[in-house]
């Protein structure tokens, strides 16, 4: 089943020599995943002010520069996985947050759930 592993930081806090190591253990982490073959993807994000909100409003594109909301959290990146079950892909996690440093938050997909894929 695939499951998303999504790191959050804290915006108040500055980079740290310890986030740059945190870096380093992830970079390990998805090497070790990419090779144990459960790896799907990973991909760091770029803050929330480098994004935009795209919505269609009364038929036509809107699009809003960030940041976004209030919240002292953001979503920093992910990893996507393919975990044998639910106990492995909460040990995944509980190794992302560890190198990060920060908390994550897991769920499974929805098409790995039973969710078809296409509409019909």
């Amino acid at each position: 089943m695939k499951y998303v592993v999504m790191i959050f930081r804290n915006l108040d806090r500055t980079w740290t020599e310890e986030d740059q190591r945190g870096v380093v253990r992830l970079t390990r982490l998805k090497r070790d995943l990419a090779e144990s073959g459960e790896l799907v993807s990973s991909e760091g994000l770029l803050p929330p002010e480098e994004g935009r909100i795209v919505q269609i409003r009364a038929g036509a594109q809107v699009v809003t520069d960030g940041p976004f909301g209030e919240a002292k959290e953001q979503l920093a990146g992910y990893f996507l996985v393919d975990a044998v079950d639910d106990d492995r892909a909460q040990a995944i996690a509980a190794l992302v947050s560890a190198a990060a440093g920060d908390r994550v938050e897991l769920r499974g997909t929805l098409i790995s759930a039973g969710m078809p894929d296409e509409l019909g």
